[in-house]
């Protein structure tokens, strides 16, 4: 389904391929369709969610097709692409990866070749369009065939998007401008999203149009996001009317102007169309149908701004200057391989395997899609400091990408942290996930800290006040926020900060009888007040050992008692009066979600997922050797409690890769000195449930998260977030550079490197780092010289012999406290 219209030459892979590095079209190995399909053939659901369409990295502008799939409960439409869904409309702003409620899918178009009845323009399920053939996808490029006959091709700039229609020959040529559509979310319809207003305005024997748009609602339920327009045809069409209809849709609960009305007819009124006090949908239809007008492919270019007309016009006119679909795409393309793709280089010549060539690349472009970059296109607050949007959400990101940012996107993401930090200081509090200019929702902790803390502990400096930024993460840590009355959980706040304050200060844990998630939050918590304790060290220093006293939290949630498959000692749900709820299911968490006691992941899980304190896992689980037995079974087949059904990929182990809190769980061994099980078990991992196939990642892709967990495999290393290590792992390429800070190399080697035609050449027999033999599986960001910020090089010799090559101390537990749980703790 995906297609590589430029072929790489050939590069030697020995001295002098570094200095043309920037000059390969790393583009060519990316699939943009990994992940686009879910288990079942055919549908989205169950799959990775992901935008495919035209985009640059970060970009405001995501130019694709808006498609909706029955039965809709295996449908997964807030990336807009869907296997089999019909075309509704073709819009600039998706999220990509999220598998929450629906967010944005505006302001679109739609080529029609027909108008009259049955065709009502209010109405897309009367001119929705199902597709022939295949669709092609290139980073930056998008096409497809609608049944109409009508091609469409689209490719984007960072805040302008550029269409082109190929009519068919005969027969009528319409395009549709609908400022009332946006992504629906049918199932739910609390956080659907819902049309609040627009205006459209042409003059008269012209080929521009103007005016705005607000949506409102969706996933965060945030209030109405405005965006402005700016669009031209490159055609001037035959003639043009612009529409007004009554807001009627079915499932928005909000602005609703008759409850259960048949869609009406629109009505056409000239030049301009407003919404008026009834936020009346609005619109217009362009058409090209005079005798004189032989034309068969039109184009338009679109810009889009959160400011005015006036940026959008400009937007428009300086970033899409001339009107070529081709070069629009190789810009895109140019700027996808320069800023992202060359940031990690391996051999990318005729040897080279291709298939790990695409899981590389085309992982690196799905962690690039969100959050957008909106330098100057902050509509809230006045400020010098940059603004980021759709952070969705901390609680994927602080697992592993935000590390990966850091050192091969330094500029970029001290962007983001300014950012972040900046809406702390105007909006009260830092996002945990963020979208349409709006926090929300929290999944548990305050994980923006977490992000915070692990900038911070690695040296990122340059314009970042850490004094705003410490204060942003202890306001976390000591100020319940409001109740933001959101209807999936009735116990707190989802928009901000940390809802259960109120157990977690006077209690140390978070109680399941007073507020929801009190497993996975105290947990998360636990981690948050670390991360708290990290940038205090540097920046309040008194306040430090405080929040390493809180972070140690977790412990009043283990119950030694608890047992489960033959083990004892978990964390548990424990009530306010202290005592803990014995009959929890420690291998199933019932939905999982907002309402019960442990969110996506089991006690069993969380029970391992102490980042800063595995050392005192280790001894509550009985010591080393049991630790190890229990390591050794989540990874156990048919061994979860868990249903998992069409969005479970397959996986019956306890240890879910699919989801976040489990990504740290396989490198685990490295804690035991007995690194060689972390790779095998990875290694495992990332062969069964990561392919360059439609349905080639185990979940969500959760903003690239997934992605992201998998090229740290591929390089050989994953940190340990909140804290400078990195866990040392094995390499899937025998020559890697990576560009850190800018402009320095850090080179990965592996020697002896086989792990084909049956073998399994890929366990450590030995590293060492910048020359320097090296006795432990683990090492810290500044170590031999700054190895992650200055650069350097990194050696693993390889072989087929599983074995224990570290004798030096096993990887740190920098939040090491002892809390009195009861004899033993547990085995």
């Amino acid at each position: 389904m995906w297609v590589s219209s430029i072929r790489v030459v050939a590069v030697g892979f020995a001295l002098g391929w570094k200095a043309r590095a920037q000059d390969i079209d790393y583009a060519q190995f990316v699939n943009p369709f990994i992940g686009s399909e879910g288990g079942i053939p055919g549908y989205s659901y169950g799959g990775g969610d992901i935008f495919v369409g035209g985009a640059v990295p970060f970009g405001m502008v995501k130019l694709g097709i808006d498609t909706f799939e029955l039965p809709v409960n295996q449908s997964a439409l807030n990336g807009g692409w869907t296997p089999k869904g019909k075309v509704t409309g073709i819009s600039l702003m998706h999220e990509s990866g999220t598998g929450g409620g629906a967010k944005y899918g505006f302001p679109a178009q739609m080529p029609l070749t027909m108008i009259e009845a049955p065709v009502n323009l209010l109405d897309n399920e009367t001119y929705c369009q199902g597709r022939v053939g295949d669709d092609v996808a290139t980073v930056g490029y998008f096409r497809t065939q609608l049944q109409s006959g009508v091609a469409v091709e689209l490719s984007a700039s960072r805040h302008a998007g550029l269409y082109q229609y190929s009519f068919p020959s005969t027969g009528e040529k319409h395009i549709l401008v609908d400022f009332s559509h946006y992504l629906p979310h049918l199932t739910r319809s609390w956080d659907s999203q819902f049309y609040a207003g627009g205006e459209i305005e042409f003059q008269p024997n012209t080929s521009v149009y103007t005016g705005y748009t607000s949506i409102a609602g969706g996933w965060n339920i945030g209030p109405p996001v405005t965006v402005f327009v700016c669009a031209e045809f490159d055609t001037p069409p035959d003639s043009a009317k612009a529409f007004k209809g009554k807001n009627t849709f079915p499932v928005s609960r909000h602005f609703r102007t008759f409850n259960n009305a048949t869609i009406p007819q629109p009505t056409y009124t000239g030049t301009k169309a407003q919404a008026g006090g009834l936020n009346d949908r609005v619109g217009a239809i362009f058409s090209w149908n005079g005798t004189a007008n032989e034309t068969t492919t039109i184009k338009s270019r679109v810009g889009i701004s959160f400011m005015s007309v006036e940026k959008a016009c400009a937007y428009k006119d300086d970033e899409l200057a001339a009107w070529s679909i081709k070069d629009t795409a190789q810009a895109a393309r140019d700027e996808w391989n320069r800023d992202v793709f060359s940031k990690i280089h391996v051999d990318t010549s005729e040897a080279a395997n291709k298939t790990r060539l695409a899981l590389l690349y085309s992982s690196l472009y799905f962690m690039h899609l969100i959050p957008s970059e909106r330098i100057h296109e902050n509509p809230l607050w006045e400020s010098d400091e940059p603004y980021w949007d759709d952070f969705y959400t901390m609680w994927d990101l602080f697992r592993n990408q935000v590390s990966l940012w850091h050192l091969i996107q330094p500029a970029y993401y001290e962007s983001m942290i300014r950012s972040l930090i900046d809406m702390f200081k105007h909006e009260g509090f830092l996002p945990d996930g963020r979208s349409g200019n709006y926090n929300g929702l929290v999944q548990g902790g305050s994980n923006a800290d977490n992000v915070l803390a692990d900038a911070y502990v690695k040296g990122l400096r340059g314009k970042i006040n850490w004094t705003e930024g410490y204060a942003a993460v202890k306001k976390n840590a000591e100020v319940l926020p409001f109740f933001d009355e959101n209807p999936i959980d009735p116990q707190g706040s989802l928009k901000d900060g940390r809802s259960a304050l109120d157990d977690w200060i006077p209690l140390g844990y978070v109680s399941a009888d007073r507020n929801s998630r009190a497993v996975s939050k105290t947990v998360e918590y636990s981690l948050n007040d670390f991360a708290v304790s990290q940038i205090a060290a540097g920046e309040e220093a008194g306040d430090q050992d405080l929040y390493l006293r809180r972070s140690a939290g977790w412990q009043l949630s283990w119950d030694p008692e608890a047992s489960s498959r033959g083990f004892k000692g978990f964390v548990m749900p424990r009530y306010a009066n202290g005592t803990f709820h014995k009959t929890y299911n420690i291998t199933n968490c019932g939905n999982c979600n907002w309402e019960d006691e442990s969110y996506e992941g089991t006690a069993f899980e969380y029970s391992f997922v102490v980042p800063h304190d595995i050392a005192r896992v280790i001894s509550l689980m009985g010591g080393p050797s049991h630790f190890e037995r229990r390591l050794d079974y989540v990874f156990q087949p048919n061994t979860s409690g868990v249903d998992l059904g069409a969005n479970g990929y397959g996986i019956t182990t306890i240890n879910n890769i699919a989801n976040e809190p489990d990504f740290q769980t396989p490198y685990l061994y490295n804690y035991l000195n007995k690194q060689h099980k972390s790779v095998h078990r990875s290694r495992q991992l990332a062969n069964d449930f990561f392919t360059t196939a439609t349905n080639g990642i185990p979940g969500n892709s959760d903003a690239g998260a997934l992605n992201c967990w998998l090229i740290w495999q591929m390089l050989g290393l994953y940190p340990v977030v909140t804290t400078p290590v990195y866990l040392l792992e094995s390499p899937w390429f025998e020559d890697v550079n990576v560009t850190v800070n800018h402009n320095r190399t850090l080179r990965i080697r592996a020697e002896g490197l086989d792990d084909g035609d049956g073998k399994e050449g890929f366990y450590v027999q030995g590293v060492s780092i910048n020359g320097v033999e090296w006795d432990r599986n683990w090492f810290e960001h500044g170590d031999a010289g700054g190895i992650m910020s200055e650069g350097g090089e990194i050696v693993f010799r390889l072989g087929e012999e599983r074995r224990v090559w570290e004798s030096g101390r096993e990887p740190p537990s920098p939040g090491h406290r002892v809390v009195d749980v009861g004899e033993g703790g547990g085995y």
